[in-house]
């Protein structure tokens, strides 16, 4: 069992040596003293080696997309190329001010400016703000937006947003914040919208339309024409959530077939660090009619160079985070998009789509998939219907022996529409060698499951921790570890 770095502290020991000619400020130049501590903070003392040795060893004890298989299933966890890491970490970029003066950041606003840009002709957008910096928060500004172009031509009746039953959680919880109350569309029987039902319940009070494209089942909106001309027909805005643009990019541009708001994650789609609460950024683009509405700054261009473009701050919603985003995702994702270019965008949608199909039509002999009779894009929904009524297993207990075998667990019980879901995304990084040995032991596990069913209750087994009891965590949450005074 793993220790914490306190723990391993021993008095006296430390890593570092500041001299005392180093430290030429008086504290009292830099802190009033209202501000300073009255005595040490209980830091543990440990040397260098100590620190690497426990840091390895928990490194070495996660599951990371460099050491194995990550398909979780909406959350797009790609490989990052490391020059992404390289460039960010150059001093030049790593080191600047949000304050400095704007003829001293000229390479950064370049490098928005340019962002901006590319994301803008990726989704067939005409502008992009890059302030957003979390997916959720991209959709809340979206939906601001969307709010903002409704009062200004006086429509306050306009205060429903409707959504299909598959939506991502977060799309409700957004609408909520945003002032809006959320109508739900039932999914017809293949999975998608059913434009017939979208019909009946749209009203003079229908706000917006707000879909995921690929929809949560991995499986293509393909009427978003049709349903765009019945939501603009009452004078509402179409909102695509972009976390499944994966499948997307360089194949379809949403602003180009009704979509008049979409927001983007870059730390999913365009290969960020993703996972353990962040960093991200939502970037979120409109179309033209919609781009006063953005919040400022925007990044443009003169005859001088590149500037911080407050012209439009009457009609904009306004600041949403402090500064201008993100930038180093940013930087990391403009990295990518330059690497690539039009022809390496385009082959990430299709090896997406290739490397899931390829997955779906090897798995659905040994497990359910609903919607196994049409083509998927870029991840599907299998299901633990048939271990559960037969066997007793369920799909947390296949979730667990998938550890066991080397693979972290793909996102389960999730979309809510399908019972005991999985929800298996490759994303485009993974050879067929990798794919091969993922659809290898979830064909073991089935066969386990028929075999030895008891077994499975127990897994994982050479995990270094095995199931946590999650009920108990939630109720009894404690993160701090307790210090001897």
């Amino acid at each position: 069992m793993s220790t914490t770095i306190f723990e391993k502290s021993s008095q006296g020991r430390k890593g570092y040596n500041i001299s005392q000619n180093d430290i030429n400020i008086e504290l009292s130049n830099i802190l009033p003293e209202n501000l300073r501590r009255k005595e040490d903070a209980k830091l543990p003392q440990c040397s260098e080696l100590d620190v690497m040795r426990h840091y390895i060893e928990l490194s070495s004890k996660n599951h990371f997309i460099e050491k194995g298989f990550y398909p979780l299933g909406s959350c797009t966890m790609k490989y990052n190329p490391k020059i992404n890491e390289a460039v960010a970490r150059q001093s030049g970029i790593a080191n600047l001010h949000p304050m400095q003066a704007e003829e001293t950041v000229q390479g950064a606003l370049q490098i928005m400016h340019e962002l901006q840009h590319d994301l803008a002709e990726i989704s067939g957008m005409a502008n992009v703000t890059l302030q957003p910096v979390a997916g959720a928060q991209g959709e809340f500004v979206g939906l601001k937006i969307i709010s903002a172009y409704h009062q200004a031509k006086g429509n306050t009746h306009k205060n429903v947003i409707i959504m299909p039953d598959s939506a991502h959680g977060t799309n409700p919880a957004s609408c909520s914040l945003a002032g809006f109350e959320v109508k739900e569309l039932k999914s017809n029987a293949n999975g998608k919208v059913d434009v017939e039902e979208l019909k009946k319940i749209v009203n003079e009070n229908t706000a917006g339309f707000m879909l995921t494209n690929p929809n949560t089942l991995g499986l293509f909106e393909n009427k978003i024409e049709e349903i765009a001309e019945i939501i603009h027909s009452v004078d509402g805005l179409m909102y695509m959530d972009g976390a499944n643009f994966n499948a997307l990019l360089g194949i379809v541009q949403p602003g180009k077939i009704g979509f008049d708001v979409m927001h983007y994650n870059l730390h999913k789609t365009f290969s960020t660090p993703h996972g353990g609460g962040g960093p991200g950024s939502g970037a979120v683009g409109v179309v033209e009619h919609l781009v006063k509405f953005l919040p400022t700054p925007m990044i443009s261009k003169n005859d001088n160079g590149y500037f911080l473009d407050y012209s439009h701050e009457k009609t904009s919603i306004g600041k949403v985070h402090t500064y201008y985003g993100n930038f180093g995702i940013n930087v990391r994702a403009y990295v990518y998009i330059k690497m690539l270019g039009a022809a390496g965008i385009r082959s990430v949608g299709e090896n997406a789509i290739i490397n899931a199909n390829y997955l779906q039509s090897k798995l659905k002999e040994y497990y359910n998939i609903s919607h196994a009779d049409q083509f998927c894009m870029h991840e599907f929904v299998a299901d633990g219907t048939i271990q559960k009524k037969k066997y007793g297993v369920s799909t947390l207990d296949i979730a667990k022996r998938l550890l066991d075998k080397g693979f972290h667990a793909p996102t389960i019980y999730f979309p809510l529409i399908i019972s005991e879901a999985i929800m298996i995304e490759p994303t485009e990084t993974e050879s067929k060698q990798s794919l091969d040995k993922f659809i290898q032991a979830m064909i073991e596990i089935a066969h386990e499951i028929e075999s030895d069913p008891e077994s499975l209750h127990h897994a994982p087994f050479n995990t270094p921790v095995r199931r946590v009891d999650d009920v108990r965590a939630v109720k009894e949450l404690n993160v701090r570890f307790p210090i001897e005074k």
